[in-house]
């Protein structure tokens, strides 16, 4: 993993928060609802406290919606158990709290605070799998073969409880030295299997580091962090949850879908185009999925190589259903149906979702309030996703604009991601340009001139304004 980090001065999130018109606190009703069920927690009849769960995430997340065991199966093969934080056994149907959540439609995040799906008393308290305390959860048992495969899927709730609350820079340190925990000992090797599983179906992941903004002292940091190998493994595990939900729902004809188009082929083409400027070997035969995984993101010319197969993701929404089969319902990235269902306390669709499943598992009705909602759930969830899209770039945006707007004039190292596609005679002529990443700061913005794709270039500061939150280079 590597990350860098660059200072800024104390900012004030203050006016992107009113300008995305984020809620300050929750309504005193659905306080009094979230309270009340904390107070009382849901104890379900069936007890795996036996299975020593433990959870994996940053290591400042308190609102904790998974937990893992992972076992092999006698005579080959694996057992992954996830459970997922009951929400819905929290929240009552047609109350307050359940309409609030309607009007947030997930947690959004910044670097001053979140602003949670549900009150704290709920998302980082007595839902939130935080480890040494007995939970109620839906808890998936996934059999696979010892390939990968999947071959058997059962779904409960359950009372649990979390051993451990793990860190992925923690648990990479401990896979690298031979030490994972015993819960989680067969990640590494099942999400290698599962990894290898996506990539024969064409599945695509875009490896890229992700920019972020972190509190330091009276001040903010600028953090460029690129995943490590311990987190991906651990998304394969929420992905191959994810597509046993959505199998569940097109059996049963009634669900709740994560969908994109598959790439199209002109698309692909264009990025096949692209690999032999850039130095990216395509062996024949190989999909995108497949040349991406064997590329290194931190060199320069794979960096603008996997930021130009951003163009084969395109057009992700959430499709719901009932009765008549979906006539896409696969998700483009994952290469199979997918459904989200692994973080109820931080997404409202994945509440419906599992409450689907669970349902049509048991072979009973599903729940007249979980289905009426599903035709509802496609819109808000791509209006809050806006959101949150927004308050994330525009948190890293200011940031950035703040941390360079007293070096207008120097001059910096970077490397040119994107060039703008040629005018088509009818878009409006613009300055030639396309979009840089400067080494330090960790900063990405648009340059100005006749940019080489994949190469690296100085590049001169024209403009960094906070109240715009926009950076502008020029080719030096």
């Amino acid at each position: 993993m590597v990350i860098r980090r660059v200072l800024a001065p104390r900012i004030d999130f203050g006016a992107l928060r009113r300008e995305l018109g984020l809620p300050e606190g929750f309504p005193a009703d659905a306080q009094r609802e979230a309270d009340a069920a904390a107070a009382a927690p849901p104890r379900p009849s069936v007890d795996r406290t036996d299975v020593p769960f433990v959870t994996v995430d940053p290591a400042t997340s308190r609102d904790l919606d998974q937990a893992m065991h992972l076992a092999r199966r006698p005579g080959g093969g694996y057992r992954v158990r996830y459970a997922i934080a009951d929400v819905a056994a929290h929240v009552d149907p047609g109350g307050a709290l359940e309409e609030e959540t309607w009007r947030r439609g997930q947690t959004v995040y910044l670097p001053d605070g979140n602003v949670p799906l549900h009150p704290v008393t709920l998302s980082e308290g007595a839902a939130s799998l935080l480890p040494d305390d007995d939970r109620a959860a839906v808890v998936w048992t996934i059999d696979l073969d010892a390939d990968g495969g999947t071959v058997a899927v059962e779904l409960e709730r359950a009372l649990v409880r979390s051993r451990a609350k793990l860190d992925y820079t923690g648990v990479q340190a401990a896979a690298d030295a031979g030490r994972l925990p015993e819960p989680i000992a067969l990640l590494p090797e099942i999400g290698e299997r599962l990894t290898a599983r996506g990539l024969r179906r064409g599945a695509i992941n875009l490896p890229l580091p992700e920019q972020d903004v972190e509190p330091d002292g009276d001040g903010w940091r600028l953090v460029l962090r690129g995943p490590v190998p311990m987190e991906e493994h651990n998304a394969q595990i929420s992905l191959l949850t994810g597509m046993a939900a959505a199998d569940i729902m097109l059996a049963g004809g009634v669900g709740l879908l994560r969908t994109m188009p598959p790439p199209k082929p002109e698309a692909v083409q264009r990025l096949r185009a692209a690999a032999a400027p850039l130095g990216v070997h395509w062996p024949d035969g190989a999909g995108p999925g497949e040349v991406i995984a064997g590329l290194d993101a931190a060199q320069p010319r794979s960096a603008a190589f996997i930021d130009q197969a951003a163009e084969l993701m395109r057009g992700a929404a959430y499709t719901a259903f009932d009765g008549a089969r979906p006539e896409q319902p696969e998700h483009g990235g994952v290469a199979a149906a997918y459904a989200h269902v692994t973080a109820p306390l931080r997404r409202l669709a994945d509440r419906y979702a599992t409450e689907v499943c669970l349902a049509l598992h048991a072979g009973r009705e599903v729940p007249d309030w979980a289905r009426a909602a599903l035709p509802r759930l496609p819109e808000v969830m791509a209006s809050t996703d806006r959101t949150a899209s927004a308050a994330s770039r525009g948190a890293v945006e200011l940031t950035e604009a703040v941390l360079l707007e007293h070096r207008v004039g120097e001059t910096f190292d970077a490397a040119v991601l994107d060039v703008d596609a040629p005018p088509n005679g009818k878009s409006r002529p613009r300055p030639p340009g396309g979009t840089v990443a400067l080494d330090a700061p960790p900063v990405r913005g648009r340059c100005l001139g006749a940019l080489p794709l994949g190469e690296r270039v100085r590049v001169r500061l024209v403009t960094a304004d906070p109240t715009a939150r926009t950076v502008l280079f020029e080719l030096a």
